[in-house]
């Protein structure tokens, strides 16, 4: 007579395809479009645009690799892959207000992802005093404001050189210029002083 241990039923946790379920966040449906994208433009010998979702796919990562919340990932990785397309489509030519959009929307992102990301760096450094400093800036107070609106200014400037560099080593068709740059930078602070304040307030 088989023992009560072996009639017992298989559990969830010991079916392959449930612990792969659970390992699955909704992410992971954008990093797919990212990697489909990159095939895609691949097979039909689009080797710059290739490149860049490339580069989208390994930034699609990130937000997962630093444990960032679910929204916060699939809102980074939408966006990129929406401005990936728009730049490789010249939707911002067709469509104006696109790019200021998305300048606005993406670094505001990106600026909540840095916090993310040196609030997860903080966790694994041993001097008490750098992680207690994190700590101080991330409970929904001006300073988390700040904060964010900093690391989304460093991050609009490095923007701006990124597209220049491309206009001047790889595609004339990058728009550059100075009005385009400086709308560029005050789109980009804009966005990451909004996300500033959300993310003050959902630290809270």
């Amino acid at each position: 007579m088989p023992s009560p241990r072996s009639r017992a039923p298989r559990t969830d946790a010991a079916r392959p395809g449930a612990v792969l379920a659970r390992r699955l966040v909704p992410g992971d449906a954008v990093r797919l479009v990212a990697a489909t994208s990159f095939v895609v433009l691949v097979v039909a010998g689009e080797a710059i645009g290739a490149a860049l979702f490339l580069l989208i796919l390994g930034g699609t990562v990130v937000p997962r690799a630093v444990g960032a919340s679910a929204a916060l990932d699939v809102a980074c990785g939408a966006s990129l892959v929406l401005a990936g397309w728009a730049s490789h489509l010249d939707w911002y030519t067709s469509v104006p207000w696109l790019d200021l959009a998305v300048h606005v929307v993406y670094t505001g992102l990106l600026a909540a992802l840095a916090e993310v990301v040196l609030r997860h760096v903080s966790q694994r450094r041993e001097r008490a005093e750098w992680h207690g400093a994190v700590r101080a800036v991330s409970r929904g107070s001006t300073e988390t404001v700040l904060l964010v609106g900093g690391l989304g200014a460093i991050l609009a400037i490095f923007w701006e050189v990124g597209e220049w560099a491309g206009h001047t080593f790889l595609d004339e068709g990058i728009g550059v210029g100075y009005n385009d740059t400086v709308s560029d930078l005050v789109a980009g602070l804009a966005g990451s002083l909004a996300a500033g304040v959300v993310v003050a307030r959902s630290n809270r």
